[in-house]
């Protein structure tokens, strides 16, 4: 089962996505993949962590810098593919191995500009595992979106952030065989 969770930019899918994780382990069940929380400084985003949700490794997947190739730009920010590639296909490769659920925080622009990451997250969708992903709200790859086309569907919002957790956990925890 592959369950996706969208929404508008700073809406909470991650504050979802992270409590999810958290019930899931709960229960008892490995959880592996990647989160990429942003980083702020003084109160403004400066760039994206990528931190591999088993093994607890972190680096940085972008920060804003002028000096970048346009090809490993996104926006304002600098695509870190050593880091993208190190951390978050070693992270997804051991999930596909090692864990019951395999969490993506998230599918975006960012994460797809590296093709060793979009690689990795291709073959995690490919994967028979559970899958909880936070997709971008206008994800534009034609390959990951069809390999999404069948998934169950969440999209937060101010209204339902707050009940979502439960309902996802429990929806993976059904999958899983316990509820």
């Amino acid at each position: 089962m592959i369950i996706v969770l969208t929404g508008r930019p700073g809406v909470g899918k991650t504050t979802v996505f992270t409590k999810v994780v958290e019930d899931i382990r709960r229960h008892g069940y490995v959880v592996g993949g990647i989160v990429c929380p942003e980083f702020r400084v003084e109160g403004a985003r400066s760039g994206f962590k990528i931190v591999d949700i088993m093994e607890g490794v972190e680096g940085w997947l972008a920060r804003t810098s002028p000096n970048c190739p346009n090809d490993l730009r996104v926006g304002k920010y600098c695509i870190n593919v050593n880091d993208a590639v190190s951390i978050g296909v070693k992270a997804l490769t051991n999930a596909a191995i090692n864990a019951d659920v395999i969490c993506i925080d998230e599918i975006g622009p960012m994460e797809l500009k590296v093709k060793q990451l979009r690689d990795a997250i291709i073959y995690v969708l490919r994967n028979p595992k559970n899958v909880l992903a936070v997709t971008h709200w206008r994800l534009s790859d034609s390959e990951v979106g069809e390999l999404l086309r069948n998934a169950v569907r969440y999209e937060v919002t101010l209204v339902n952030r707050n009940s979502l957790p439960s309902i996802v956990a429990s929806k993976l925890l059904g999958s899983l065989g316990r509820e």
